[in-house]
């Protein structure tokens, strides 16, 4: 007798935002297999805006991450085991664990679901979690291992990464849409993945001063106002560039980086975010491994100067001292040069499509 459809189906990736943005494909791939299933996203709640809107997706289910931060405590264990019963009272019949860490593999668990994927080799013991466990080759780029899984579950890999923003979501009132201007996300949560502030504030007075584009906006997180002072300094004496820097919700961010010109980025989120977007990139990269961690199947947008002898691993990302030597051998000329080719491919492509509404700069 065949196996039975699955017809409540559980994606698990609470995190990180770049994360859960590149996670998107395994949501249209399960989509695709399963067109008439209840397909729901475990995710932090902190980053709901990055997926609620995507048509693909039934529902939220939204992980308190703050209050259950201190769970050994009477609150924070009220909130675990609250979160808990919430996991388990849909009675999923497919879990699917794109996360693979401690965290993620008791919440697979905690289901209940009969038939739970994961990597095999997922650290923390979260494998112990899956019924199914999945073989990866983990050379392959990191959505190509998340489609390993949907693909083992029954669902062969659609590797489309196409975000869409909350419908509330607006521009700044200071952005017009039909303006071109380019997003600069300055800033990391690791230091070692970060370019010198100085050279994106060089990198965006020459932009516009060949008219690259007519606006900047400088974007991150309330709490990394420290690392963008050079462009802080520029916006106060430069009215065409405006700083947002912890000033927009996710769902903002969203919506300028969908109409931007350009997306200038450290390996963050807002790299994954151009590239569901579809938007000309550049992505400055220091220690991470662009074939397995980079921008997915945007390679023509990386800019990264490395040699074989130099370490890229996670531990050589944790190493501020090591990212930033490989952060500064990227030149602002050679940003500069990446920048004036994406914005000609953005152009080649809309003079080829009479149907484009995009003005070309």
């Amino acid at each position: 007798m065949p196996p039975v459809e699955p017809s409540r189906i559980l994606l698990i990736r609470p995190s990180a935002l770049g994360d859960v943005c590149r996670t998107v494909p395994a949501l249209v791939s399960l989509r695709r297999r399963y067109p008439t299933a209840r397909i729901d996203w475990l995710v932090r709640d902190a980053f709901v805006d990055a997926v609620r809107a995507h048509p693909d997706l039934t529902g939220v289910l939204s992980f308190p991450r703050t209050a259950m931060q201190r769970w050994w405590t009477p609150t924070g264990g009220r909130s675990l085991v609250e979160f808990l019963r919430a996991v388990a009272a849909p009675q999923y019949d497919l879990v699917i664990d794109c996360q693979g860490l401690f965290r993620s593999g008791v919440f697979a668990f905690a289901s209940g679901a009969p038939r739970r994927f994961g990597d095999r080799s997922a650290p923390e013991l979260a494998w112990l979690a899956y019924t199914d466990r999945v073989r990866i080759d983990h050379d392959l780029h990191v959505v190509d291992r998340m489609l390993a899984i949907t693909t083992a579950a029954g669902a062969p890999a659609v590797p489309d990464m196409r975000l869409h923003a909350p419908p509330d979501a607006e521009l700044p009132s200071a952005i017009e849409s039909a303006q071109p201007f380019a997003v600069l996300a300055p800033t990391s949560a690791w230091p070692g993945k970060c370019w010198p502030a100085d050279r994106f504030a060089q990198l965006a007075a020459q932009f516009l001063e060949e008219g690259l584009v007519e606006r900047i906006v400088v974007v991150g997180g309330s709490n990394e106002r420290a690392q963008i002072e050079p462009l802080a300094n520029l916006a106060a004496s430069d009215g065409r560039v405006l700083d947002l820097v912890g000033r927009t919700t996710i769902g903002e961010l969203m919506r300028m980086i969908e109409h931007a010109s350009l997306v200038v980025a450290n390996d963050s989120a807002a790299v994954h975010m151009a590239v569901g977007f579809h938007r000309p990139l550049v992505a400055l990269l220091g220690p991470t491994d662009a074939r397995l961690a980079g921008p997915y199947q945007r390679m023509d947008a990386v800019v990264q100067v490395v040699s074989n002898a130099d370490e890229l691993t996670h531990r050589a990302c944790k190493d501020a001292s090591h990212g930033a030597a490989l952060m500064e051998r990227i030149t602002v000329e050679l940003a500069m040069s990446k920048a004036r080719e994406q914005l000609e491919r953005k152009c080649k492509t809309l003079n080829n499509n009479a149907t484009a509404s995009e003005s070309c700069v």
